[in-house]
């Protein structure tokens, strides 16, 4: 993998664990030279990943929104960054730009990022590994409900194991390394309703 689009907050959240975690995401991406790519804001953890790489050395390319520019909240250090105008062109260009995706503890827009990855995989637009950092437990409630979608049979299996889940910076990205997106895609026959 030569670049990872991390997904996160523009909010440092209720602990410092949150922060400490996304500068230690940055600074483990630029140490395996894997250039980051995130939404190109200097607030919350995106702010601490984006420092975290480039306090290391690393290559940073954010994609922002001209309307967030605006509100001067772009990261004024970053490699590259990127303009576009929505923010499904955000998305995409993300998407473009990287070999995987990890998200990080946010809000809405982090879970909308999130989720409309994980769906692509799904469909077989891409076949990048999705890695969520579960940090201080953050998403074992989103977890459980992806369990639950597969035990009352809205989501197969397989493509619940799309999914990696860690703690641990180090052996999430070791994960994504060994990932191998699976054969089937989401479709599935009359005969399986």
């Amino acid at each position: 993998m030569k670049s990872i689009t991390v997904f996160c907050g523009s909010s440092f959240g209720s602990a410092s664990i949150y922060k400490e975690q996304a500068a230690l995401l940055g600074e483990t991406l630029a140490k395996q030279k894997i250039q980051l790519i995130y939404g190109g804001a200097d607030v919350g953890l995106m702010g601490a990943v984006a420092d975290g790489a480039l306090n290391e050395g690393g290559k940073v390319t954010g994609v922002l929104p001209r309307f967030l520019q605006s509100k001067e909240i772009a990261h004024k250090q970053l490699t590259e960054l990127i303009l576009v105008e929505t923010m499904h062109e955000r998305k995409t260009k993300m998407n473009e730009l990287c070999d995987g995706v990890i998200v990080l503890p946010g809000g809405y827009g982090t879970m909308e990022e999130f989720f409309e990855m994980i769906t692509w995989a799904q469909l077989g637009l891409h076949k990048k590994p999705i890695g969520i950092l579960n940090i201080n437990g953050f998403y074992d409630d989103l977890i459980r409900l992806v369990e639950t979608m597969v035990e009352k049979g809205f989501l197969k299996q397989i493509n619940r194991e799309m999914l990696l889940i860690c703690e641990n910076i180090e052996e999430l990205l070791e994960m994504m390394k060994n990932y191998q997106a699976p054969n089937v895609g989401k479709w599935i026959s009359r005969e399986e309703v």
